[in-house]
């Protein structure tokens, strides 16, 4: 794969923040589509989408210090490559949902019609994104010997972020892509489908990633952490599944009609 795209003036260009800005911006831009569809500040959304960026990037390095504290720990010197490291998502989106509580007050926005605004972009976003994972050589799979496995030869690849060369390896970036693909074809296809309520479309999207993502932990081959015997992502797919069935089951009561 390419985890340099070019170089200016010396500097190397990698794929993954390419890859990763495109992402952020076709995320946000979707969001402050649906908005103004909906009639509410493009303006304010844009604002918050800007801060929400922020959130789920240092959100997104955090979690991943986390998740490697021994390694961090015994070589500090190594804090320094999270500027070309990527990040954990599940950090990332823990993080931007905390701001944007805080935030959606602030604007005087409805809360869990916002949430629903962004739920789209952010699978979005995702998409791309992991397919700069996949130009980067991270968050790759175990040996395999499908027919879709992936070999990676680049050894920048190898030194950022540990790939393993001249082995086929499950694409597990792709799983990810394509599952996240197919839960945007999703949330866009039911969103005023049956009986559309505030927050549904964000919490289906919640409950629809952590399936997925649990499942596609189990292809994984990098080191992610173990929280109870399952990775670090499995652990929080498990709190977030139940969590986002209880809320949604909860909003969707609170919006039916009482009966006369």
């Amino acid at each position: 794969m390419y985890p340099i795209l070019f170089e200016v003036g010396g500097w190397p260009v990698y794929a993954y923040g390419v890859l990763l800005a495109i992402a952020y911006l076709a995320a946000l831009q979707l969001a402050v589509v649906r908005a103004r569809r909906r009639g509410l500040d493009g303006s304010r959304v844009m604002d918050l989408g800007i801060y929400l960026i922020i959130a789920a990037l240092v959100g997104a390095k955090l979690m991943l210090v986390l998740v490697d504290l021994d390694y961090f720990l015994s070589q500090p010197g190594e804090i320094l490559s999270l500027v070309r490291a990527g990040g954990v998502f599940y950090g990332g989106l823990i993080a931007a949902v905390g701001v944007a509580l805080w935030l959606v007050r602030r604007y005087e926005l409805p809360m869990w019609t916002t949430a629903d605004l962004f739920a789209p972009g952010i699978a979005l976003g995702h998409v791309i994104g992991r397919f700069g994972c996949l130009l980067a050589g991270c968050c790759y799979g175990r040996p395999t010997s499908m027919p879709w496995a992936v070999t990676f030869t680049d050894p920048v690849a190898a030194a950022n972020v540990g790939t393993p060369l001249g082995i086929p390896l499950h694409p597990t970036q792709l799983y990810d892509a394509g599952a996240e693909l197919l839960i945007l074809v999703v949330l866009l296809a039911t969103e005023r489908k049956g009986r559309p309520f505030p927050g549904r479309t964000f919490w289906l999207y919640i409950l629809l990633y952590g399936i997925s993502r649990f499942i596609i932990e189990f292809f994984r081959g990098d080191d992610r952490g173990m929280i109870l015997g399952v990775s670090t992502s499995q652990f929080v797919s498990l709190v977030a599944i139940p969590l986002a069935v209880a809320v949604l089951l909860r909003l969707r009561n609170r919006a039916l009609p009482v009966p006369a």
